[in-house]
């Protein structure tokens, strides 16, 4: 006879493993799915024809797919120069966010000055209040200082809301690294800004680019600020351009549709881009010299 099999005290059978694992992929899944489902209904309604746009009964694709709406949306007046005004505005506040927040954070970070905690606190504050809430301070502000109706105005304005975020999560990404590889790149003569762009820069890399990320959206997908600190409607950011697939008359759902998904591509194109630099940037900058 053979003796019976004894199982260890502390063996968990498989089957008793593999419940947890499939109740939090089945959560995941349904997570996902309620995320996607508006993107797909976006996607799915600018393909529809006005007929089976305004139905009653939901349509869950196109039953006769149509053009018709992209080229009613691209075709609207000043589209191509709201889309200049947005990149313009978008481009110039993501580099000056990612350069003031880089600066600030390595000094923040590396250096020990009178005060550095209650900046830190205050950033915190600051990140902590809602945009809408700072709004009227920056425009009473840039009234008094003559920048209202200027691109540099709605540039500095989208900085001031993003650079506390940059500043704290790229802070972090500056006190992970080693201060002896600092120290090693002093020895070999390197100077203050040879260390921040040739050392330092490369290492908080994945920071640089989570910001220009967050700065990017921020900014791209503004509308409230864009509409209060411009005038002149030839310099309405695409944000506002959506607004007028609604008037009096009642919304080109097709059309709003439509143009919310070419409103959405630079982003998704921009994060493709980044993204592998996301991974990348963290090993980069320890073999660079």
């Amino acid at each position: 006879m053979t003796a019976p099999s004894v199982r260890p005290s502390g063996a968990v059978p498989k089957a008793r493993k593999r419940k947890p694992r499939v109740l939090a992929n089945t959560i995941a899944v349904l997570f996902c799915l309620v995320w996607v489902f508006p993107i797909y209904w976006m996607v799915n309604t600018a393909f529809k024809p006005a007929d089976e746009v305004t139905t009653l009964t939901p349509i869950w694709a196109p039953l006769h797919p149509t053009f018709e709406n992209f080229t009613r949306a691209l075709t609207q007046e000043g589209f191509l120069g709201y889309l200049r005004n947005s990149a313009i505005v978008v481009v110039a506040a993501v580099l000056l966010s990612i350069v003031v927040g880089f600066l600030a954070s390595a000094a923040l970070s590396r250096f020990r000055f009178r005060g550095r905690r209650a900046i830190l606190v205050g950033i915190l504050f600051v990140q902590m209040i809602p945009s809408g809430a700072l709004l009227i301070p920056l425009f009473l502000s840039f009234q008094s200082l003559g920048l209202l109706n200027s691109y540099i105005g709605l540039i500095l304005a989208y900085v001031a809301s993003v650079l506390p975020f940059s500043i704290w999560v790229m802070r972090g990404f500056f006190v992970a690294v080693p201060v002896e590889i600092e120290e090693a790149a002093k020895t070999d003569g390197a100077g203050t800004f040879r260390i921040l762009w040739s050392v330092l820069f490369p290492l908080v890399m994945p920071g640089v680019i989570a910001t220009s990320v967050f700065a990017f959206i921020a900014a791209w997908n503004d509308y409230l600020t864009a509409y209060v600190m411009l005038k002149d409607q030839s310099m309405y950011t695409l944000p506002v351009w959506l607004a007028g697939f609604s008037t009096n008359k009642g919304t080109d759902f097709g059309g709003l549709m439509a143009a919310s998904v070419l409103f959405s591509l630079p982003v998704v194109v921009f994060f493709l881009i980044v993204q592998r630099r996301l991974v990348s940037g963290m090993t980069a900058g320890a073999v660079k010299g």
